[in-house]
């Protein structure tokens, strides 16, 4: 059986930047996980004594803070001030900009909606910079009922579907009187989607590697769902059954955006030891 790893995949610009500004400040908390992949976390704890505090409590007076990738609420930057944290901003930068988009677009007055889940620690912070009117949505159908006034924002979760955004786009223009759409999905999530979509229409199995918690991760999964009914979401090579592989000639391999190199490496030597 051939192994072929998608042309883009991994650790994006983002979770890179966070990485390495977690591993310049041992010693540090972050505010929920710094990225979403279990056994990343537990590296930076063992190599680098970086805690994971789950809530502003769990922050110690004083404390050097890393805000993750996903960035936080804006009411718990100014709790974090009040305490004396030290705040250390590894917040991606593409996230920084629906953030920025959303308080400016209220301060002028527009509903904001924004494509993503409402649950996601991205959007809950995204929506926090909002001083008017703010709403989350998955789709079309979530969109009927919702008081919106003639004027809207419309900003993306960084990880999602483009052809889902179109959607929404298009059935919000010709209904409201001003629609202002910026596109806030990431260039990484763009290159990761497409490149696991070429593969996953040419190979026998797929093995989506990232967090079950990762939103880009659980994105490609789908994506490779759809051309490939043999494919898998795993976050380590436990999870791999030898069984999975038999009689297949080509497996394709991708990775969301936080999932190390030497997860991936580790994975890809388990399914060669399997030797079908």
């Amino acid at each position: 059986m051939e192994i072929e790893v998608a042309k883009s995949y991994g650790f994006c610009f983002g979770v890179k930047r966070a990485i390495k500004i977690a591993e310049d400040n041992p010693g540090s908390f972050t505010l929920g996980p710094l990225i979403h992949n279990n056994m990343e976390i537990e590296r930076l704890k063992k190599d680098f004594n970086v805690t994971l505090a789950t809530t502003l409590d769990d922050v110690s007076s004083g404390g050097s803070i890393v805000i993750r990738t996903h960035g936080v609420p804006k009411n718990d930057l100014k709790r974090l001030k009040e305490k004396g944290s030290k705040i250390i901003d590894a917040t991606c930068p593409f996230v920084n900009k629906p953030q920025q988009i959303v308080e400016q677009m209220s301060k002028e007055g527009y509903d904001i909606v924004i494509f993503g889940d409402v649950s996601h620690p991205e959007i809950k912070g995204v929506m926090s910079y909002a001083s008017s009117s703010v709403y989350a949505i998955l789709d079309v159908d979530d969109i009927a009922g919702l008081p919106l006034k003639e004027r809207i924002a419309l900003v993306a979760q960084t990880t999602r579907k483009i052809e889902e955004y179109n959607k929404i786009i298009n059935y919000l223009v010709p209904r409201y009187k001003e629609v202002r759409v910026f596109n806030t999905i990431c260039n990484a999530t763009f290159e990761n989607q497409d490149a696991a979509r070429e593969l996953a229409q040419k190979a026998d199995i797929m093995i989506v590697i990232g967090g079950k918690q990762s939103s880009n991760t659980k994105q490609l999964f789908s994506i490779c769902k759809s051309f490939c009914k043999d494919s898998y979401h795993i976050e380590s090579k436990e999870e791999l059954v030898k069984e999975w592989f038999e009689n297949k000639s080509l497996c394709g391999i991708t990775a969301g955006a936080s999932a190390p190199e030497w997860i991936i490496e580790e994975i890809i030597g388990k399914i060669r030891e399997f030797k079908v």
